[in-house]
């Protein structure tokens, strides 16, 4: 084992996913200057974490971040008006 290995890390799919959520909201957040705590509400009212952005990890992980922010905040969008949020 080299001297680096020992400060590698590799984190689960689990925190991946966790860190991909935090960076889609960040984003988001940036995008319609609003703060990450206000984007994390609206995303949380509508389910759009645990209904489209969790389970459809894989898909916007491969995506880049403008393109994973434009479809999260046309979705966002798009439930706001089907829950008539």
């Amino acid at each position: 084992m080299s001297p680096s290995d020992k400060y590698t890390y590799n984190p689960t799919l689990e925190e991946c996913k966790a860190i991909f959520v935090a960076s889609c909201i960040e984003t988001a957040a940036a995008a319609t200057q609003m703060t990450e705590k206000e984007m994390y509400q609206r995303m949380v009212r509508v389910g759009l974490i645990a209904d489209y952005i969790l389970p459809c990890y894989e898909v916007l992980h491969a995506e880049s971040r403008q393109s994973v922010t434009e479809d999260i905040l046309k979705t966002l969008t798009i439930w706001e008006k089907k829950k008539r949020v």
